[in-house]
């Protein structure tokens, strides 16, 4: 079996010592701006739970199944490798204190193919563990919260039961969800998948997604008897997910909890757990599973995923917990952001085809009709983007655009003029020294009697003339541009040959 593909967890949140976090801007540009990926829809897979209960440990195997499943087309279950293979992934260690701190990216996304064509990348997601002794009760709701509204999947790392605390622990983005269904008229958001881990009750349930279904209708039934608040926490979570299952997983063995030494070798791991992995990790990862995420009804790409992780950690690096028309606020500006940001990149596409670095100059009267076009074009971009917070937020964000591409136009105009200045002092001065460069020889032809120098003269000299007056017309006209591309390139040819021949030749050493 090959061996994972080259990567590493990347911190793109770390915690501060007085409770904030930090985004690590760079970091995550780096991921998501690639230019292989930056268009792509994203699928985020997130695990999120409790501490010390085996989130990375499991996020590991669901690497395997990726590089094998996507990179090299490993198939069925093959891709849990071979019985004394260590488990590489993100990092991951027994005992009982805490290891993964803040928010963690694999830094090798995985390119994959929807059923339906859709080209797509996967993110695989490590957060925090909650409820330790160092993290307060902000933190754990901050870290909980970015992951649900982030992912596309979160997975809910359980241990052994579906308890009243788990579901109270989703309140704070339902409250946000209840708000943000209203705004957008649908599900806020796609996938929640309850994971309940070392499950001792088969016989009441058994392991797998049917045990876990069996549960889970147990657990969210909403009944009469119940507290207010305890009906609400259920009925918010159909109202806010598209999907919500839930997976019955058996203990993985006295070894993976035991001992010190163990590397996340199958030999070591219950065949039991291995079963419900075969089960569990195809159910999520496989290309037809693929969820990708959606805010306000739109598709997230990687580029977009940039501008919501800057703004929901500014929001929840205020002082308390951020109610939840705040978060609204936050989704709808980086919703318009990247409405915005999609709309420019329309007009640089293409305004670059037109007046490109590559491209000849253009005269300005054609340059600016061409740049009203495109600035159409991408405003059209805009408003056809379903966009959170309302027209005022929108027309904000209109004008701002309106005022970028206008400063953009200036840019490419005044780069433009170069090339016309360039032009001017370059192509027609060639022309010119050729045409001088014909008279001579027309010129010593006739003084020494030669005809064939007087013939060659007198054609250097009618060719110079014509390209001279064509790419005059061409310049001044604003048509033939290709033709003008064409004598550009001649004139260069020339000029290179020329310098190249008053080069001194290289001395041996």
């Amino acid at each position: 079996m090959a061996k994972l593909s080259s990567g590493h967890g990347i911190q793109v949140v770390s915690p501060n010592e007085d409770h904030t976090f930090q985004l690590n801007e760079s970091e995550l540009q780096e991921l998501l701006l690639r230019e292989d990926l930056k268009d792509r829809p994203v699928v985020l897979v997130s695990v999120a739970g409790a501490y010390r209960k085996g989130k990375s440990f499991l996020l590991d195997f669901f690497l395997r199944y990726l590089d094998q499943t996507y990179n090299n087309g490993v198939g069925g279950g093959e891709w849990l490798g071979a019985d004394a293979e260590s488990l590489k992934g993100f990092s991951w260690r027994g005992g009982s204190d805490r290891h993964t701190t803040g928010i963690h990216l694999w830094s090798q996304p995985f390119k994959a193919t929807t059923p339906d064509g859709e080209k797509v990348v996967i993110l695989l997601m490590d957060t925090q563990g909650t409820f330790d002794s160092n993290s307060t009760v902000k933190d754990n709701a901050t870290v909980f919260a970015l992951s649900t509204m982030l992912s596309s999947v979160q997975i809910y790392n359980l241990s052994q039961n579906i308890e009243e605390d788990d579901l109270q622990h989703l309140q704070l983005f339902m409250e946000y969800g209840r708000v943000a269904k209203d705004e957008i008229g649908g599900k806020p958001f796609q996938h929640l998948q309850f994971l309940v881990r070392d499950w001792s009750f088969p016989y009441d349930h058994p392991y797998g997604s049917e045990g876990g279904q069996q549960l889970l209708n147990k657990r969210l039934t909403v009944k009469e008897s119940q507290h207010e608040e305890l009906q609400r926490v259920r009925q918010d979570i159909a109202r806010c997910f598209e999907e919500v299952t839930c997976f019955l997983m058996p203990y993985p063995g006295r070894k993976v909890s035991t001992d010190p030494d163990f590397t996340g070798k199958l030999s070591d791991i219950d065949p039991e757990f291995q079963k419900a992995l075969q089960q569990l990790v195809p159910m999520l990862l496989q290309p037809s599973r693929l969820v990708t995420k959606k805010i306000a009804g739109q598709t997230v790409k990687a580029r977009d995923l940039l501008n919501y992780f800057k703004s929901y950690v500014e929001v929840f690096n205020s002082e308390e917990l951020p109610h939840p028309m705040t978060i609204l606020q936050a989704t709808a500006e980086a919703n318009n952001t990247s409405a915005s940001a999609e709309a420019r990149n329309v007009y640089e596409t293409l305004m670059e085809e037109i007046c490109g670095g590559t491209k000849p100059y253009l005269p300005k009267d054609s340059l600016d009709i061409e740049h009203q076009k495109c600035l159409n074009k991408a405003l059209h971009a805009f408003d056809s983007k379903k966009k959170m917070g309302g027209d005022d937020m929108a027309a904000k964000f209109k004008e701002q655009l309106v005022k970028d591409i206008e400063d953009l136009y200036t840019q490419l105009s005044a780069h433009n003029e170069g090339k016309n200045l360039y032009r001017m002092f370059s192509t027609p001065a060639v022309f010119a020294a050729l045409f001088l460069l014909g008279y001579l020889l027309t010129v010593l032809g006739n003084t020494f009697g030669v005809q064939t120098l007087v013939a060659v003269g007198q054609g250097v000299t009618v060719a110079a003339a014509g390209m001279l007056a064509a790419w005059g017309y061409t310049r001044m006209t604003g048509n033939l541009r290709e033709v003008g591309m064409q004598l550009d390139d001649i004139a260069n040819k020339i000029r290179s040959f020329v310098v190249r021949r008053a080069e001194p030749p290289l001395k041996e050493s």
